[in-house]
């Protein structure tokens, strides 16, 4: 086989896909055409997951990311640079001799906090009796953190702070899943499947003819 049919993108991608790109990686899957299957090569790995987690909660070098993962070094390496492949995280470097960089989450990673977010909450219900990390919602957080797209530390010394460091309004984080077009909290029974891969239906392959 010749080195351009070996960077060729499988069939299913866009024209002009790059074969390594995530499109390009997705249509290539076994089974059915899924979004959900897509993700899950990209983030579904233990510790690709875990290392996201971190990067939200504010901690952005290797060494706080492997101690409070656990994760083996050099799986958590591989995982990080899988990641920033996929556009999931970037490197930003903050020492130059010698050179060391931070890991910080893309757009594409911080559309994963309501993942993080969901898998905290169904761990809280169906895995731990506790409640050991807990998402606060604080609508009242200063103008200074509109420019920041990650969250942020509570500042004892906001005006009207709580003592545990809380804005004046902040609370626990009680999210729902409500559909946006019609403003109605979502229901599983008011849920249905409507499959659009060429070939598919909602009980699997289409037979030819």
């Amino acid at each position: 086989m010749s080195a351009a049919r070996d960077s060729e993108a499988p069939a299913g991608s866009p024209a002009g896909t790059p074969a390594d790109s995530p499109a390009a990686v997705a249509a290539g899957l076994p089974g059915r055409p899924c979004s959900a299957a897509a993700a899950l090569h990209v983030v579904g790995e233990k510790w690709a997951l875990l290392a996201v987690r971190e990067i939200f909660f504010g901690n952005h070098r290797f060494e706080a990311i492997a101690r409070n993962t656990g994760a083996p070094r050099d799986r958590l390496a591989a995982r990080l640079r899988s990641l920033e492949q996929a556009d999931v995280v970037e490197r930003r470097p903050y020492n130059e001799r010698p050179p060391r960089h931070e890991y910080h989450l893309t757009e594409s990673g911080r559309a994963l906090a309501p993942v993080i977010r969901a898998l905290l909450d169904w761990g809280d219900r169906w895995v731990r009796e506790d409640r050991p990390v807990v998402m606060v919602h604080e609508p009242d957080a200063p103008e200074r953190h509109a420019h920041e797209p990650d969250i942020h530390e509570p500042d004892a010394v906001e005006p009207g702070a709580g003592a545990d460091g809380r804005g004046r309004h902040a609370h626990d984080l009680d999210a729902a899943w409500v559909c946006r077009t019609c403003g109605q909290e979502i229901a599983m029974n008011t849920l249905s499947v409507d499959v659009r891969a060429p070939g598919w239906d909602r009980a699997g392959p289409v037979p030819a003819g």
